[in-house]
């Protein structure tokens, strides 16, 4: 038996090639620049966007207690407990609702509860608090392949006016 596997793109892992055509401060921006270059009928199989001068930010969410532990270790135990439950019922012939059912979310529940407070715990109180993270990039870069940049940039001339106008290599502070 044989399986199909879809060709890999030989273009992901290489770094992006071409020239600048657009830059903007907004990924929506440069989407629509790439939107419109499509619905002229320009191969944008050559056009790539380039997320630069990127930086992580982290957003706290909330304070950490050993409450805030506790309660999210049980609700973590509990769906563990309920997965297990389920998989006895369905497997046990004859097994009832409150024979394996609940003692097993309520088996999970407490156990989840006990290794959110010992994590917790063992942190030592190092980091109280939780958060997000996410990797943001200040602007967006439009490339083209260098032999259909200057069409692409004579189409972007004609792109209708909505927000800013892009940046080009030569408006560039």
């Amino acid at each position: 038996m044989s399986f199909m596997q879809t060709p890999r793109d030989p273009r992901l892992g290489a770094q992006p090639r071409g020239e600048e055509i657009a830059a903007y401060e907004s990924y929506l921006e440069a989407q629509r620049v790439v939107d419109f270059l499509s619905d002229s009928e320009f191969p944008v199989q050559q056009v790539t966007i380039v997320g630069t001068d990127l930086k992580m930010v982290e957003r706290i969410t909330g304070r950490r207690t050993y409450m805030h532990a506790a309660l999210q270790g049980a609700a973590s135990g509990a769906w563990l407990g309920l997965f297990l439950g389920l998989m006895f019922m369905l497997l046990v012939p004859g097994a009832q609702l409150f024979g394996i059912f609940v003692p097993a979310l309520l088996i999970g529940a407490g156990f989840g509860m006990l290794w959110g407070v010992v994590g917790h715990a063992l942190t030592g109180g190092r980091r109280d608090f939780s958060s997000t993270s996410q990797v943001m990039a200040s602007r967006f870069a439009v490339l083209c392949l260098t032999e259909s940049a200057d069409r692409a940039r004579a189409l972007l001339a004609k792109l209708p006016a909505e927000g800013a106008a892009p940046r080009t290599n030569d408006s560039q502070p």
